[in-house]
């Protein structure tokens, strides 16, 4: 029941102690602040580092060979190992209930890649219709390749956003149009962009795309693939499959067993982990700090609410010895002291979240390793009903003492 006097009271101590509020207020403000914005700015650096691997199959493995280290059945040290299609066709056969996608790749000098009198230089890949699957790359226009593009060695190309804005005019359509390297033509049949952020995004886009059999005729080498990636079934672990694949790979090309040089391999699902595990301690620790300073803000409410209780003592000893009861005190002392609470933990929580969606219209995309930072309300709005549950608490005590005055002793205080 809503009782106006004892809101006047809570008014007049307030009025009464405004630096004594007024620092205590602080404190539970501080808290409640500190906590939101170290979870934007933690979510911030979050978003930034997972943007780095973008729409990338998060079970995914890159492999390809490098060189011999140890002597095996009469070979020497320091043999190149170059992948084959059959390599890449024993994976699929022998993994087809552990691997989903399996993308073979091969990377191709280009030089300089021409249209209409422009020129630039840009990476070009042969691949095939898989790696969509698996790299952090979306057709925005057009399609990717495919298997026919593949089997009938069509000199098609897919090309990143960053080519299409140098080779091509902004109101023209590049699907459709001719670009030229190696002294070729090839049709571009789509463009892609990256999910990826910062340089790593922005070398996906400058990027072309052709069919794996065109770049293997091209570079008269019909039968080599430079690299592969795969994406493994859901519930799969890439660790597995990764010792797998390369022993099959050391069995076909006479590698010894204990050669950790020969291949090299990427496990994303690995990288993934470490990410995920950084970011479980960075919000420990935001909790921690956080939490910490809520805890001082509720604890500085409590003894304020003991000093009240002090100074009040005279009075609380005649509001009882005109008959009020013990839960009129403590119901007294409560309210003030959740009301204190409530305020200033709400006044830290509209704060926190106005210097976070300022910082997020600073920063926006930002950079590499950092952006969109924002907060997450739900997580907030419980901290916040957690700290006035705490200050209700706290304040609890101090109640609690102060309906156990004795009038006669209270009359008695100085």
């Amino acid at each position: 029941m809503f009782d106006l006097d004892n809101w006047q009271e809570i008014f007049n101590t307030i009025r009464k102690h405004k630096l004594r509020t007024g620092l205590t207020a602080l404190g539970v403000f501080w808290g409640i602040f500190m906590l939101v914005f170290l979870m934007g700015a933690g979510k911030g650096l979050e978003n930034g580092v997972t943007g780095l691997f973008g729409d990338r199959a998060k079970n995914s493995l890159y492999m390809g060979g490098r060189f011999t280290s140890k002597p095996y059945k009469g070979l020497a040290p320091g043999r190149s190992i170059r992948l084959t299609n059959e390599d890449v066709a024993a994976i699929r056969n022998r993994f087809e209930d552990e691997i989903a996608y399996v993308a073979p790749r091969m990377w191709m000098p280009s030089g300089e890649v021409t249209r209409n009198g422009m020129s630039a230089a840009f990476d070009v890949r042969g691949d095939g219709p898989d790696l969509i699957h698996i790299d952090p790359i979306k057709i925005i226009q057009g399609r990717f390749i495919n298997q026919m593009d593949l089997r009938e060695k069509r000199k098609v190309a897919v090309i990143g956003r960053g080519v299409r804005n140098v080779l091509f005019e902004k109101d023209e359509k590049p699907i459709g149009g001719y670009i030229q390297f190696k002294g070729v033509k090839y049709l571009v049949i789509g463009i892609a962009k990256s999910s990826r952020r910062g340089n790593n995004g922005m070398e996906d886009e400058k990027t072309i795309y052709i069919p794996l059999t065109t770049a293997q005729q091209v570079r008269n080498r019909p039968n080599s693939v430079g690299w592969f990636a795969c994406a493994m079934h859901p519930n799969v672990k890439v660790s597995t499959v990764e010792h797998k694949i390369k022993d099959l790979l050391k069995e076909r090309h006479s590698v010894a067993p204990n050669d950790l040089q020969a291949f090299w391999s990427e496990n994303i699902e690995e990288e993934f982990a470490e990410v995920q595990g950084l970011f479980f301690g960075i919000r420990f620790l935001v909790w921690f700090v956080g939490i910490g300073s809520l805890l001082a803000g509720v604890i500085g409410v409590g003894n304020i609410m003991l000093i009240v209780v002090k100074e009040r003592t005279k009075e609380i000893g005649i509001r009882k010895a005109l008959g009020a009861t013990p839960n009129s005190i403590v119901s007294m002392i409560l309210l003030e002291s959740v009301f204190l609470t409530t305020i200033a933990g709400y006044m830290g929580l509209a704060a926190g979240t106005v210097i976070v969606s300022l910082l997020n219209m600073a920063v926006g995309e930002g950079t590499e390793f950092y952006g969109n930072p924002e907060v997450d309300m739900g997580v907030a709005v419980t901290a916040l009903i957690i700290l006035i549950i705490c200050g209700a608490i706290t304040g609890l005590i101090p109640a609690m003492q102060a309906s156990r005055v004795n009038p006669v002793v209270a009359l008695k205080d100085e």
